[in-house]
């Protein structure tokens, strides 16, 4: 072979190497390593996440850290475990009390991070996590109730269910049940999910609403059936996530497990009808596409997504919505993925936050109020599922 022709074949060839993914920080990585990778470049200490500038126990955390777990466990990369490691070390003091956490104020958000105490402390045998954990139990055993027995939301918000607090906490008290041999605490999922459901399902458009005040004493109850008054998409996604979430812990032969198939079922043939049908994704508030001001919710709609995949792989949903859950993935990875020039990924069109009521300013559960929240991107309520589906799909 000539020096000219070997010199082509050689080119040719490091083309082909660099294509497929010769360097680590290629393009054709997993986007659940990419997204790991610039969430991990764009906040150096796991502290940091969630944009934040001093250390605080937030379910964002919890959130976002757990699926950087999975992705150590999937990769079998310790940088990802130990990245995530590092916020409950920096959190977990010695005597397993967390910093800025507080029992006494209820707040149910605040369970949410020690569901990734469980492979931390499963991994090193630290029995601080295990005080820590034990800790967060002890919450819910005290936990204020509304008459059903449904938990609060927090202690500022009275008598109050919100969506949310479902899977903050459901959840994590499946898999400490499943872990620590309490089968009482299967009960307790199965009753929080449904007086949940009781609650807030709306019989015409088979939604359910964002929250619910038992007493109808908030101004954005409902003052007969003391509903908020709008659907809220990350606030049904949430919901969903708990749903399919706690069946990897509860055993096969509990008489309500296929009560909990069935609601998971039901709000996921449910959700299909309010599609964009040109993009595929879910709007912020989810029934009124064609209302001024409404806009297309990344967050939401990876819950969706993440749920419908989960569901089906693990035979909890038909088929159907394995390829459903495959296509809405790719039409998100257009909607919301961006690439950006350092070569790190983001997400876009997250909505910060949103409640209802509060005293400095009152959230009223109105249209307007769910579109005037801030939106952003990279917020971890969308990273967080968005890892994890990429890695049910091995994308």
């Amino acid at each position: 072979m000539s020096g000219k022709k070997t010199s082509v074949l050689l080119l040719v060839l490091i083309t082909i190497f660099l294509s497929c993914g010769g360097g680590k920080e290629t393009p054709l990585d997993p986007y659940y390593v990419r997204m790991a990778d610039s969430e991990m470049k764009r906040y150096p200490e796991s502290w940091m996440v969630d944009f934040s500038d001093k250390i605080k126990w937030n379910y964002t955390h919890g959130l976002e850290l757990q699926a950087i777990i999975k992705v150590a466990e999937k990769t079998g990369d310790e940088k990802y475990f130990n990245y995530a490691e590092s916020y409950a070390d920096t959190m977990v003091n010695e005597d397993g009390s967390i910093k800025t956490y507080q029992l006494e104020r209820y707040n149910i958000d605040h369970v949410n991070p020690g569901k990734m105490l469980f492979p931390v402390y499963g991994k090193t045998g630290n029995p601080k996590y295990l005080k820590a954990l034990q800790l967060l139990r002890s919450q819910m055993e005290t936990h204020p109730r509304i008459s059903n027995g449904g938990f609060w939301h927090k202690l500022i918000y009275p008598h109050q269910v919100w969506l949310d607090g479902l899977y903050m906490a459901c959840p994590f008290l499946a898999e400490y049940g499943k872990t620590f041999d309490e089968p009482a605490l299967f009960d307790e999922v199965v009753l929080q999910l449904t007086t949940a459901w009781e609650d807030l399902i709306d019989e015409e458009t088979g939604l359910l609403y964002h929250g619910w005040d038992e007493r109808r004493e908030q101004r954005w109850a409902d003052p007969v059936t003391g509903k908020s008054p709008n659907f809220w998409s990350r606030s049904i996604g949430w919901y969903m996530m708990a749903l399919v979430d706690v069946l990897d812990f509860m055993p096969e032969d509990h008489p309500r497990r296929s009560h909990i198939i069935d609601l998971l079922n039901t709000i996921s043939t449910t959700i299909d009808q309010y599609r964009d049908p040109e993009t595929g994704m879910w709007y912020q508030v989810t029934n009124l596409p064609d209302k001024e001001g409404n806009y297309l919710e990344s967050s939401g709609s990876i819950m969706f997504v993440y749920t419908w995949v989960k569901g089906a792989q693990k035979g909890f949903l038909p088929a159907e919505f394995a390829d459903k859950g495959a296509t809405a993935y790719n039409q998100f990875l257009k909607q919301f993925i961006r690439e950006n020039g350092d070569g790190t990924i983001s997400v876009t069109n997250v909505c910060a936050v949103a409640g209802l009521g509060g005293e400095k300013i009152y959230r009223d559960g109105s249209f307007e109020y769910y579109i005037s929240e801030p939106v952003r991107d990279d917020d971890p309520k969308a990273v967080g599922p968005f890892i994890m589906t990429s890695m049910l799909l091995e994308r």
